[in-house]
């Protein structure tokens, strides 16, 4: 079955993609969720228009998101955990936390955004990968130290 995403959907597509699914993962989530719609020759002939209406302001959103990449590349983030006496964490570090750090430094960042691969539950350095745009991401290195 194939549907046009409505808006981005982690490891299945961005928002506008026209994605092939399994027939009951598209009528019992996508679509009565309001993700996705059935990719009908009338849907794709007015997803094609949309597009081509829309193309200067995706270049400009796409541009800004290369602008707010080329910020994010320098910078490196400290972040504060209770830890026992053995290093783990209570709980562990996630998006959240660092999409906080870096309002905190100025940069706006949805935690939708930020990947983190594997759970962070010791102190130590890891990477986050923040992705701005389909086609534009930026790895950032964060450290977990003690509080």
């Amino acid at each position: 079955m194939q549907v046009i995403l409505l808006e981005d959907i982690n490891n299945l597509g961005y928002k506008d993609d026209v994605v092939t699914v399994k027939s009951g993962y598209g009528r019992n989530y996508l679509i009565p969720q309001k993700k996705a719609v059935i990719a009908s020759e009338s849907a794709q002939k007015v997803l094609a228009e949309n597009l081509r209406q829309r193309a200067h302001k995706l270049e400009k959103i796409k541009a800004n998101a290369q602008a707010l990449a080329d910020k994010l590349k320098g910078i490196a983030l400290t972040i504060g955990a209770k830890t026992s006496s053995t290093g783990t964490i209570f709980g562990s570090v996630t998006n959240i936390q660092i999409a906080d750090e870096l309002s905190k430094k100025g940069f706006e960042v949805e935690r939708k955004q930020i990947l983190i691969k594997d759970p962070v539950k010791e102190v130590g350095t890891y990477k986050a990968i923040v992705k701005l745009h389909k086609e534009i991401s930026v790895e950032i290195p964060f450290e977990v130290v003690s509080e």
